[in-house]
């Protein structure tokens, strides 16, 4: 597997009845040109009373209402997917419709168990949305694309791949968890173009099928991307040695397949000679440097090594290296996007990340044992965000760090968010209170704004063990 591109066809795309499917399939297509696929889908959308509505909202209509004792008409979760078995080639209509009916005898059932129990609530909702939208849609994509000659699949919830909290109708992704059932789906992967998988549903450790909030499907491919991303043996970034410095995923090592020196060298040729001309040098020195790599850095590499290389956008200095691997068999990934791609997705997600943390704040004097505390903390299984550890700076006057240089604000923020990801926002977060500064590093406002608003523990002690215990300290 060369290239994998992870792509969402919500609702809207969908289309009313299905009507937005040729465009899908046609869009797939493309893709699968130079890609493989993971399509991660959303419940189609039909229509009610002349108005666009999606499914999930209409079974969750029919659920209020059967609880409610009111007559449910069950008819109108079947009628889009009666026109959507247009899409399906006539060898594989039969099989589709009794798909179709399967599973939407399973989403009746659970309604037909809220009426009785006069709640439509936890598993119960969780099993009338998956069985009549996001689960059914992905295993009818899958016919349609393979009526199309695609070489498709998708995965069974019995394989399912989303492992959560047990907060059902609210549920948090776990990911050390979740990356341990991902053999099925890249079996799957390895053996067909494309797979399809239902957004919006999870399931606990034991089996118990659970939802997200509103926007679910989006999740679900951010969640994906995480897995696989996290696959790569090896990420490896091609920029020269002052972009790297500057920032870089973390984990990354630096293979530049051209120097700060050689890089500036052609900029001056492009601009005042030749383009040409630097292309033809470029393309020398490039392929010098990732000889040197494949004999000194890479030779131990196995045939089943999988690289992530990334450069500035995703274009010609990745790519080069990328070729190479993929010549000699490792099985590369190239970075869409590059750098620029992963630079506007961290502060992206640190907006988003950061109000939902459960921040109690550790205060006291310079001297008190703040740092102390928290890592007292982290070895009683608590969780804690050591910012003055990222930051290499303890944060007062005097906390310069001798050993090692701060970290750029890029590359703060990179390792913040790469300490953030894996938190279980369900549970409280421990940090010290800081100023928006520390050393000549600032917090980044959405962290900063949520740490103005949150609880704080203060610690007081006397003058005496504060003199003690930084004389200790700063030694």
């Amino acid at each position: 597997m060369n290239k994998l591109t992870i792509a969402k066809f919500g609702g809207s795309a969908i289309g009313v009845d299905g009507e937005g499917i040729p465009e899908i399939v046609k869009r797939i297509k493309e893709i699968q040109k130079s890609s493989k696929l993971v399509v991660v889908c959303s419940a189609p959308l039909t229509m009610i009373d002349e108005k666009k509505k999606s499914l999930t909202d209409v079974i969750l209509g029919i659920g209020k209402n059967a609880v409610d004792g009111n007559n449910i008409d069950f008819s109108v979760v079947e009628k889009p997917y009666l026109k959507i078995l247009d899409y399906v080639n006539d060898d594989t209509k039969n099989l589709c419709k009794e798909m179709i009916d399967d599973f939407l005898k399973k989403s009746k059932d659970s309604i037909d168990e809220a009426a009785a129990k006069k709640e439509f609530l936890d598993e119960t909702r969780s099993k009338a949305l998956a069985f009549s939208g996001e689960v059914l849609m992905s295993h009818v994509l899958n016919l349609i694309l393979k009526s199309n000659d695609i070489k498709s699949d998708t995965i069974s919830l019995e394989d399912w791949p989303i492992i959560t909290d047990n907060n059902i109708e609210s549920t948090n992704f776990l990911f050390s968890e979740s990356i341990s059932r991902m053999a099925k789906l890249e079996e799957i992967l390895e053996n067909n173009d494309v797979v399809s998988i239902g957004g919006f549903i999870g399931k606990t450790k034991d089996g118990i099928i659970t939802t997200y909030e509103r926007g679910g499907s989006d999740r679900t491919a951010a969640d994906l991307g995480i897995l696989f991303h996290k696959k790569y043996d090896t990420i490896i970034d091609v920029r020269s040695p002052s972009e790297f410095n500057e920032d870089h995923i973390p984990g990354a090592i630096n293979l530049p397949v051209l120097n700060d020196e050689e890089r500036k060298k052609i900029g001056i040729i492009y601009k005042k000679k030749s383009p040409f001309e630097a292309k033809v040098l470029g393309s020398s020195l490039v392929t010098k440097n990732i000889s040197e790599y494949l004999v000194k850095n890479l030779k131990n590499k196995n045939g089943a090594w999988k690289p992530l290389v990334y450069c500035w956008r995703g274009g010609q200095r990745s790519k080069a290296l990328c070729l190479i691997m993929q010549e000699i068999g490792w099985r590369v990934n190239q970075l869409e996007g590059g750098y620029k791609y992963y630079r506007n997705d961290i502060t992206k997600k640190l907006q988003k990340l950061s109000p939902k943390l459960k921040i109690i704040l550790i205060s006291g004097k310079t001297g008190t044992g703040k740092t102390k505390l928290l890592n007292e903390i982290k070895l009683n299984n608590g969780q804690i965000l050591d910012l003055e550890g990222i930051a290499c700076h303890k944060g007062s006057l005097l906390g310069k760090d001798l050993n090692n240089n701060q970290p750029s604000q890029k590359l703060f923020e990179s390792l913040l968010y790469d300490a953030l990801k894996n938190i279980n926002l369900r549970k409280n977060i421990y940090l010290e209170a800081e100023s928006s500064k520390i050393g000549n590093l600032h917090i980044p406002q959405p962290l900063w704004k949520k740490m103005l608003n949150s609880k704080k523990i203060n610690i007081e002690t006397t003058f005496e063990n504060r003199v003690k215990f930084l004389l200790n300290d700063y030694k």
